[in-house]
């Protein structure tokens, strides 16, 4: 199975994507977008900016697990991952991330909905 994008509907009606690697893991989930075109352009966003190593910001949730944050060009967050059990770890979900974005194909679960 190869990496795709998600894009999901909330309960809220409000659009939001999920990078799943190979193996079905969620690598980064978007924020909440108004309208699924916003969401189709967060995806193409995020194929852009995820080979660029200064585009990740490398934090700690409030538990102090490392997490990271995909940002745009303009500072933006355009997608966030899980909280991770080291930095080590966090590191390969950020090289997953530049292996799998650029390339992944687009999910549709709300087109069936």
């Amino acid at each position: 199975m190869s990496a795709k994008f998600e894009i999901k509907k909330a309960s809220d009606g409000q659009f939001y994507f999920n990078l799943k690697a190979g193996n079905g893991e969620i690598i980064l989930t978007s924020e909440m977008y108004k309208a699924k075109a916003s969401a189709l352009n967060g995806i193409e966003s995020v194929k852009k900016n995820a080979p660029h190593d200064e585009r990740y910001e490398r934090k700690a949730d409030k538990a102090g697990h490392p997490r990271f944050n995909l940002k745009a060009a303009n500072g933006e967050v355009i997608g966030a991952s899980e909280s991770y059990s080291s930095e080590s770890a966090r590191e390969h979900g950020i090289e997953s991330v530049k292996k799998n974005a650029p390339e992944a194909t687009t999910d549709d679960t709300t087109a069936h909905a």
